[in-house]
């Protein structure tokens, strides 16, 4: 499924992606608040053939897309969402270039708007490191909303459930 907003074409995710995606989220410092370190071509390339096979769990559905930014007509970032039980987790990355360009909330409003349209999809949530400032303001300027709920260090934010 693509997803269009305005200046952005989410893709879903496929292994050919990796090369382009390397380099997009190859900056150690993009990595200081979702750990690790950035995957080479090759380790980004068996991840994604895992990600576009599916959740082996069959209660469990996983949704990837990478951002492509179209007027530059390149891959800028990731979106994805796992949906258990019409809940949606959703999280964003967008390389280290790109950022403060508004470019994460109009990628992650794009996830939530299409996820909403989604019958299954009840609820969204996700989950921000207290101390990344833009991550919580994509979050909020999405329609999130923090709650006292933490988990693995992270606050739980969520999205109002649908009526």
């Amino acid at each position: 499924m693509i997803i269009r907003t305005g200046r952005l074409t989410l893709l879903p995710l496929e292994a050919a992606h990796a090369g382009e995606m390397a380099t997009v989220l190859g900056d150690p410092e993009l990595h200081g608040f979702i750990g690790g370190a950035p995957l080479t071509e090759p380790e980004l390339h068996a991840r994604y053939e895992r990600l576009a096979a599916g959740s082996p769990d069959p209660a469990v559905t996983w949704w990837n897309w990478v951002v492509r930014l179209d007027d530059a007509e390149c891959l800028v970032g990731t979106v994805q969402a796992t949906v258990s039980g019409g809940v949606a987790e959703v999280a964003w990355v967008i390389g280290t270039p790109w950022q403060r360009r508004g470019i994460a909330t109009e990628a992650a409003a794009g996830l939530i708007g299409w996820l909403r349209t989604q019958a299954a999809v009840h609820a969204v949530i996700a989950h921000v490191h207290p101390d990344h400032t833009a991550s919580a303001a994509v979050a909020r300027a999405c329609g999130l909303a923090p709650t006292d709920q933490w988990h693995d260090g992270e606050v739980r934010w969520e999205h109002p459930e649908r009526q």
